[in-house]
């Protein structure tokens, strides 16, 4: 059995961890283009307001959760700029770019920071586009501090197309 010394279980811990969560993302990004190109079936409103998770929710869901592990990485930003590639229209992207060049913040997150974790709620659907909140919490403890933006999706493609506070 191999044993690290204590100098370095810290380093091959991070390696490790990185070399984990490389390989899930690649393995979720690898999986997408299928699921995209199965046949989906049109939101009604009930099932939208409902509180059950479409298609175009579970993608905000693995955008924020795989951008967010990117951001928080170190060296991660090529990984970052790839997910926006996958999952961003590419209207949304240069309106991102324009805003954070106007705010010196991530325009994904609307902050400087990265949260410490994030929860995604469906919202209602119309006209082609599905709306989700996005919960992210900056703080632990008793009173935690929140921040909450509006997605919204193109259920046709499963693209995020809009980012809002």
């Amino acid at each position: 059995m191999l044993q690290l010394r204590n100098a370095q279980a810290p380093r091959a811990r991070r390696l490790i961890g990185r070399t984990l969560l490389a390989s899930a993302l690649l393995t979720a990004v690898a999986a997408l283009p299928a699921a995209a190109a199965a046949p989906q079936t049109p939101a009604t409103a009930a099932s939208a307001r409902s509180g059950l998770s479409t298609p175009a929710h579970q993608q905000v869901a693995h955008f924020y959760g795989a951008y967010i592990d990117a951001v928080s990485a170190e060296d991660g930003g090529r990984l970052a700029t790839t997910l926006r590639t996958f999952y961003l229209t590419p209207r949304l992207r240069s309106e991102l770019n324009t805003w954070e060049q106007r705010n010196h913040a991530d325009g994904v997150l609307r902050a400087q920071n990265t949260p410490l974790a994030f929860r995604v709620t469906p919202g209602d659907s119309a006209a082609g586009h599905t709306w989700s909140t996005v919960r992210l919490t900056w703080s632990g403890g008793k009173h935690p501090t929140y921040s909450y933006l509006t997605v919204r999706s193109d259920l046709g493609t499963g693209k995020i197309s809009g980012i809002g506070d």
